[in-house]
């Protein structure tokens, strides 16, 4: 008995003081967002909140006019129509209202538009991410040897021996082999082009969608809040694979992403291997004592 309770005690406490090795990823039956990663998507999220209370009772009113219309002007009981042709007080009210309407939805959004495309003046990292046919190339812009490698997506045979066998963690086609590495509450800074045609750069849970275009740098830039793998993908008809170029990126503390900056220098399949070590092995603790507790 004591041996149950001291796992479940175990249990509580890798839950509430281990690194976080979920990932954010779409669910079955998904109808919202997914959890908001960054101050950014936290606004989408609120805006998209706001914009219901225009749609909903807008939406509302149509259909009752709607119905009114049907019922009311229908042949049996208004076999002689109105000749009425104008009205003032509604032409002034259907000019207006709309106006006043669409002020209400374009302050906030101009508000969000420009926190998404006005990066911070001195990001703490700057990462190019490069779209090809149909993978994804990222380089670090960090001292004077950038890092660079291919992220391409994770194929099942290749599970075991790159350690990422759980589906749950890394699921079937939004997996890749070298997910991107940045530190949590860190400002990056996020060039993104193309190699050959246009592919977009898509991250849910961060709030983050931009087109990469041939011979075009964009930029656009995202913070953190919270550790853990977050999964996006090409948002642009790039050709026959377009579906096969997911994105991922894993937010670890500063301590693990220095080190796997150094580790990545020279080996970024060690690099990686070592970190999954570090931020899933938690995970792995949690089950374990958890089947320890049953």
């Amino acid at each position: 008995m004591k041996n149950k309770a001291y796992a479940v005690l175990a249990a509580i406490a890798c839950l509430l003081f281990a690194s976080s090795a979920l990932a954010d990823k779409p669910v079955d039956w998904q109808t919202n967002f997914q959890p908001a990663a960054t101050a950014i998507m936290e606004e989408i999220t609120w805006f998209e909140h706001y914009t219901l209370w225009f749609i909903v009772p807008i939406t509302l009113f149509v259909l009752l006019l709607l119905v009114i219309v049907v019922v009311k002007f229908r042949e049996s009981a208004n076999p002689v129509p109105s000749k009425t042709s104008h009205h003032t007080g509604i032409e002034i009210a259907w000019t207006l209202g709309p106006v006043i309407i669409l002020l209400f939805l374009a302050i906030p959004s101009f508000q969000l538009l420009t926190a998404q495309l006005t990066p911070p003046q001195n990001p703490d990292l700057t990462v190019k991410a490069t779209g090809n046919q149909w993978y994804w190339s990222y380089e670090y812009e960090v001292g004077e040897s950038p890092l660079s490698f291919d992220s391409l997506l994770l194929k099942d045979e290749d599970r075991a021996s790159l350690g990422k066998a759980d589906v749950g963690a890394y699921p079937r086609l939004l997996a890749v082999d070298n997910e991107v590495v940045v530190p949590v509450g860190k400002t990056v800074r996020l060039l993104v082009t193309a190699a050959d045609v246009i592919h977009a750069f898509a991250m849910p849970a961060f709030g983050v969608k931009i087109d990469a275009v041939p011979g075009r740098l964009n930029e656009t830039w995202f913070k953190a809040d919270r550790e853990g793998l977050y999964y996006g993908q090409c948002s642009e008809l790039c050709g026959k694979d377009h579906a096969y170029m997911p994105i991922a990126i894993r937010v670890v503390s500063e301590d693990k992403y220095a080190t796997w900056l150094a580790a990545a220098a020279t080996n970024i399949g060690d690099a990686n291997k070592a970190l999954m070590a570090a931020t899933d092995g938690a995970a792995k603790t949690v089950d374990v004592a958890a089947n320890a507790a049953q």
